[in-house]
């Protein structure tokens, strides 16, 4: 099943060449957007409220329209597949559920426990510095995002089951966005209808090959493909699994970046990712299921799924009254390739700066209020980004630095500042003597780990 597959070109995302580096997709490049004068001279509307579009209804598209429908605009939120299953590993941190107000019953298990397995299956145990109450949530996206824009429409917002083509720009600075899509009711059959709707602002959530960034130019950005099979185990292996996940590092299942198996409800997810061997990925997840066959042996593969991750923001996020949020403005971290929890704060931040700047859609918006959010986000979360590019720079990049990486995390000062990091999504300041003995270890792990290679090397040759 696995093998028939064959990937299309995924337009708007810049290709690459296995020679292509992390240095050409530098954070350095992309610049926080100057603060533009917020709207509080905007146009008061008469005889209606503030309409406003969402292009997709994942994660980021779903709390978006909750939060906009919410906040008195009206809201229309457009997706194609409404039983997305996007291919995710579909870890959400313990904030993301208290947040954004998650029902217990949609998380299929509480992981409480992680192995991080070396090149060499060198494996170490993660998890000892977590609370009681601690755990990383596994979720499946098309259940996530189901229950997300059922919220959105109990708060008010209009659920669309179409697929967006484009949209016409404004003619002024109060003019209308035309967008153009086809809508699905099941009554004019597998065709759809073409449809246009008029709407003053539009936020599109529309994933890495996003649409509506080709509508405003956003520009391209690198990104990688991230392949999953979901495979159904026995019930005597997936016990092994109850509260476990597993990521296995090495140039066999990725070059860049981790292969991994992640528990759900019924079975597990088993996948990878590279940015600079795009066309090896098959490969790459043979190697990742040959690396846990011991323990997924009698499974059957019920599911295969790929899908570009957009490994670093577009250089355009914002422009005029268009806001580009989630994946389709590139917010997917270095290192661990989260997104779900990015792309539904955004989508919220996103909402918000568009209600408070149209006076819960009284008044038309403008760049300025979408530049808000921008601010407010860049401020907020790029500390997280550089730092976890940084480590995504320094450990992936051959197997003596996996190995040294896999070694470090036994440590428990690392554990710590690394899952209170993931699970509060905060950059957690150490203490400055720990960091510092980290620093030895760390020097001395990737010591011993390229010293290992050399003495490799010499019995090979």
């Amino acid at each position: 099943m696995a093998s028939s597959m064959a990937f299309k070109p995924f337009t708007g995302l810049r290709q690459s060449t296995p020679s292509t580096t992390h240095e050409t997709t530098s954070f350095k490049s992309i610049k926080i957007s100057p603060k533009i004068k917020a709207s509080i001279t905007s146009p008061k509307l008469s005889g209606r409220n503030l309409r406003v579009a969402v292009i997709g209804g994942g994660p980021a598209g779903g709390c978006a329209a909750e939060t906009l429908a919410k906040g008195g605009i009206e809201t229309f939120l457009i997706e194609r597949k409404m039983d997305n299953c996007k291919p995710c590993g579909g870890a959400i941190p313990l904030c993301m559920v208290g947040e954004f107000d998650l029902p217990l019953d949609i998380i299929d298990r509480k992981v409480t426990k992680m192995k991080m397995i070396s090149p060499s299956n060198v494996a170490v145990d993660i998890g000892r510095t977590l609370k009681p109450h601690e755990y990383i949530g596994m979720v499946r996206r098309e259940v996530l995002d189901a229950y997300l824009r059922e919220r959105a429409t109990e708060s008010g917002a209009t659920v669309i089951n179409g697929l967006f083509l484009k949209m016409d720009m404004p003619k002024s600075s109060d003019a209308p966005y035309q967008l153009h899509y086809t809508a699905y009711d099941g009554k004019t059959g597998g065709a759809g209808e073409k449809r246009t709707l008029e709407v003053d602002a539009v936020i599109g959530a529309d994933g890495a090959n996003s649409r509506v960034a080709k509508s405003i130019s956003a520009g391209d950005y690198e990104y990688a493909i991230a392949f999953q099979e979901r495979i159904r185990i026995p019930d005597s292996k997936m016990t092994y699994y109850e509260d476990l996940a597993e990521m296995y590092v090495g140039d066999d299942v990725s070059p860049d970046f981790y292969g991994w198996v992640f528990p759900k409800c019924d079975h597990v997810a088993v996948g990878t990712g590279t940015v600079t061997h795009k066309s090896d990925i098959k490969k790459f997840q043979s190697a990742t299921r040959t690396r846990a066959m011991d323990k997924i042996e009698g499974g059957k593969i019920i599911r295969v799924e790929a899908h570009p991750i957009p490994e670093h923001p577009r250089p355009k996020r914002v422009q005029g009254r268009v806001a580009l949020v989630g994946d389709a403005a590139g917010y997917v971290t270095k290192c661990s390739g989260e997104g779900i929890y990015f792309a539904a704060k955004s989508g919220r931040m996103c909402a918000e700066a568009i209600v408070e700047g149209s006076e819960n859609g009284k008044r038309l918006v403008d760049e300025g209020d979408l530049r808000k959010y921008l601010q407010k986000w860049d401020k907020k979360y790029w500390p997280t980004y550089k730092v976890l590019d940084v480590l995504q720079k320094v450990f992936y990049r051959s197997n003596p630095a996996r190995e040294a990486f896999v070694e470090m995390c036994a440590d428990e000062y690392v554990q710590k500042m690394t899952f209170d990091s993931y699970l509060y999504k905060t950059v957690v300041p150490g203490n400055p003597l720990d960091d510092l003995k980290l620093a030895v270890r760390t020097v001395g792990s990737l010591v011993r780990a390229y010293g290992l290679r050399r003495e490799m090397e010499k019995i090979d040759a």
